[in-house]
């Protein structure tokens, strides 16, 4: 059922006890708006001259392959793919609101929600822009080179032409909220062509510099471009802008929708109006100088990207002397480690996270890029894995702020969420019901849209591991503000799971414990297993925060002793005394697929903390788990990579974690698993069909992190599971730790030479490496330097 908002069913009116209680919890999801005009800083930040801050190619993309091939800019909520072809400048522009489908509330014959694109809906294109310059194609031109400058957000091409060098530099201002093209030469060259902006959803364009259309939906959208020219002249003619004998060019281009984070609205704000914003967004930015808005643009994403520096030893004058394309392949062939490539896909990263996550809704599964109106799995929020993936890297690496939109997408659809949870979720269809026959609080299915609503199948423990990545936000941030605006989804999760834990009698004892109703270990094995890991493991996390969050903020005391009570009769898995395994399905059996891409009975291991190779763990435990994970193998998807890989580094094994960051820079060939040719992350469905899914892009930086620090609130690790390939000699700055500190490190032959310790609201952590540790105690805002540990 596609559900507009102006003809909600009966189901998407809450009622008023239920507004009154979640509107609090609202969040504040910024929304394509007007704004103030930027500061201008004088300058900007220089670029950083190093082949860890740099990527470099000697070709455009291919207009048929731009998921592979186009180099992607945004900021935050706008972004786009380019072509960089010197004769026809193409790009894909995006907004991360513009969905199809509806609140999706409908329920299949089975009990489950539909998923497909009008109901649930999908991810969609915006607007394609081109600026075609006729004498100008690729074959007529040499020496050309584009480059993704990491440190400044800048995307470059440059070529000759008849001895003359042409350059234009792309990018996608937070600030001014545009999109801009700077089309520069040197040699007395002019630029003479056409800018044509088309709609993507078979829109009639009838003017050269916006168009405006709503889905059936009901969401309204709009996009607009202005350019202005030097030395020539600009003049829209029709439904294209042309442009002759400008010595240099600059093009400007906004867009977005009327989408509103708010479920009474039926997210919906019918007053704007997305075509005219469009058009005063870019009338406002292309009356400044070209130079005011890269400096706006630089300093802003320095502000983010300056956050963290990495090292990982120095790669040879060889290796820095090929295109990123060609180093990928060399890394491949040769099995020589590259460490500034590594470490600049590691900086790809965050990269594309302060580009795809600012101001809007979260990172799906493709990120903020696209190649058409079909991506698969609608490019959804996937919550058994991929949504809590695309975050883990965040507060890892730096990016605390670009973690927000996770959060106020949670707490804007928790209404929703909430109404669809207590009407839909005991349906006598529904295999995963409460057996209890009660429901209360919330939870979600394994696909969310913006929304409000689910697709494909139930997923009763998505709200705890949804939970878990918000609460671990808190543990890196300490920020009790964000703590108080999680609460309530922390409180309705538990509220669910208070009515759905069922007691049981363990066989040949007396003792009782609780355990998950019926449910599906993501995604393998029987679809109606009780007692599965994955759900207990979640739970017993998700009731620890909640009883943490309860104390701090002081609330629910009666209700918080409820809770741990619940927690210390949760069943926790044992080893199977068949495989050697630690149970995924309660049971001694493995009923799933050995080398299945998730790890969904090691959550205990990563994200979770309770297994730990530390002693804390009984160590048949741990050595069960590392069975576990042998078993699932080495080589899988992108995402599965680095999920393995975060396991690995947990576990201390430093070359099976790095084995498997190699194993995703591996180039993609014919659609198979591994990494474009613009680093994006390719994904094998089939046999020669490959897809982008940005996780992977994530989770491996965010592995990358986790072997140089492992950290928990009062507990640091340095180096735990550093690789032979970078242990000769590196530093990471601005490392985040969980209980609130940064770390600064450095080391050489594989020892800490220098440690700084500065806190962000931790007062006391216990720092270790190779067993030796310090005990630190910090005032909010002090730092200190350690010693010794190379000793």
């Amino acid at each position: 059922m596609n559900t507009s908002p102006d003809d909600p069913s009966r189901r998407t009116l809450l009622s008023l006890a239920t507004t009154a209680a979640l509107t609090a919890a609202a969040g504040t999801l910024p929304v394509f708006t007007a704004s103030a005009a930027p500061a201008r800083p004088a300058e900007a930040p220089p670029p950083t001259d190093s082949s860890r801050h740099r990527l470099w190619w000697q070709a455009p993309g291919d207009e048929g392959s731009l998921i592979e091939q186009g180099l992607p800019v945004g900021n935050g909520r706008i972004g786009a793919l380019a072509s960089n072809d010197p004769g026809r400048e193409l790009l894909l522009i995006t907004d991360a609101t513009m969905w199809t489908g509806g609140l999706n509330d409908t329920l299949d014959n089975d009990g489950q929600f539909p998923y497909g694109r009008t109901d649930f809906g999908s991810f969609t294109l915006l607007a394609k822009l081109t600026v075609d310059i006729p004498d100008h194609d690729l074959g007529a031109v040499n020496g050309y080179r584009r480059t993704l400058d990491l440190s400044q957000g800048l995307v470059t091409s440059s070529y000759v032409r008849s001895g003359i060098t042409y350059r234009r530099e792309m990018y996608a201002s937070h600030p001014d909220d545009v999109i801009v093209l700077h089309f520069t030469q040197s040699g007395g060259g002019r630029y003479t062509g056409t800018i044509t902006l088309t709609g993507t959803h078979g829109e009639s364009p009838t003017a050269a510099e916006s168009f405006g259309a709503t889905l059936a939906n009901g969401l309204r959208y709009g996009a607009a471009v202005k350019a202005r020219g030097r030395g020539g002249k600009v003049t829209v003619e029709d439904t294209r802008i042309d442009f002759s004998g400008c010595t240099e060019l600059t093009v400007v281009v906004s867009a977005g929708t009327n989408y509103a984070p708010d479920a009474t609205a039926g997210f919906r704000n019918p007053s704007l109006d997305p075509e005219r914003l469009a058009r005063t967004k870019v009338r406002d930015a292309a009356s400044e100088s070209a130079d005011a808005l890269r400096r706006t643009h630089i300093a802003d994403y320095r502000a983010l990207y300056g956050q963290l520096d990495v090292s990982l030893g120095t790669s040879s004058a060889e290796q820095r002397g090929l295109d990123t394309w060609e180093r990928l392949h060399a890394r491949t062939r040769d099995l020589v480690p590259d460490p500034e490539l590594e470490a600049a896909y590691l900086q790809f990263g965050r990269y594309l996270m302060i580009s795809g996550s600012r101001d809007s809704l979260p990172l799906n599964l493709q990120g903020l890029w696209l190649d058409g109106n079909d991506p698969d799995w609608m490019g959804d929020y996937h919550t058994d894995i991929n949504i809590q993936m695309n975050y883990w890297m965040a507060d890892r690496t730096g990016l605390t702020p670009c973690f927000d939109a996770f959060t106020d997408y949670c707490l804007a659809q928790l209404p929703s969420w909430t109404e669809l949870t207590q009407s839909l979720f005991n349906d006598p269809r529904n295999r995963y019901r409460n057996s209890t026959g009660r429901i209360a609080g919330w939870t979600v299915a394994i696909s969310t849209n913006p929304h409000g609503g689910g697709g494909w199948w139930w997923h009763p423990a998505g709200n705890a591991w949804l939970c878990n990545s918000l609460y671990e936000h808190y543990e890196y941030t300490q920020s009790r503000a964000h703590l108080a605006k999680i609460y309530p989804l922390l409180k309705g999760a538990c509220e669910f799971w208070e009515t759905r834990l069922l007691p049981h009698t363990l066989p040949g004892s007396t003792k009782e414990v609780l355990i998950a109703d019926s449910d599906w270990s993501p995604e393998h094995g029987p679809l109606d297993a009780k007692g599965i890991t994955y759900a207990q493991e979640l739970v017993w996390a998700l009731f620890g925060n909640f009883a943490t969050a309860s104390a701090l903020l002081k609330k629910d005391t009666a209700y918080a002793d409820t809770i741990i009570g619940m927690r210390k009769r949760l069943y926790l898995p044992q080893v199977s005394p068949k495989t050697g395994w630690l149970e995924e399905w309660m049971s001694p059996d493995n009923l799933g697929e050995t080398t299945h891409r998730h790890l969904s009975g090691l959550v205990g291991l990563f994200p979770g903390d309770r297994i730990r190779p530390d002693g804390s763990t009984p160590e048949e435990i741990v050595d069960a788990a590392t069975a576990q994970l042998t078993a699932r193998g080495m080589n899988s998807f992108g995402w599965a990579n680095a999920w393995r890989s975060l396991c690995w580094a947990r576990l201390k094994d430093a070359e099976n974690a790095y084995q498997l960051v190699v194993n995703n820079l591996r180039p993609s060939s014919g659609g198979s698993n591994g990494t474009a040719f613009n680093l994006f992350d390719i994904y094998e469905v089939e046999q020669g069909r490959g897809i982008f899914q940005i996780d992977a892009n994530f989770g491996t930086p965010a592995a990358m992190t986790e072997m140089l620090l492992y950290s928990r609130p009062g507990h640091l690790e340095l180096l735990p599971a550093l690789p032979d390939a970078w242990a000769s000699s590196g530093h990471i700055t601005g490392l985040p730790a969980r209980g609130g500190f940064v770390v600064d490190l450095k080391w050489q032959d594989a020892k800490p030479t220098s440690v700084r310790l500065r806190s962000v609201g931790g007062r006391t952590t216990t720092v270790e490496f190779a067993g030796r540790t310090r005990n630190v105690v910090l005032e909010a805002g002090a730092s200190v330097t350690l010693k010794d540990f190379d000793r």
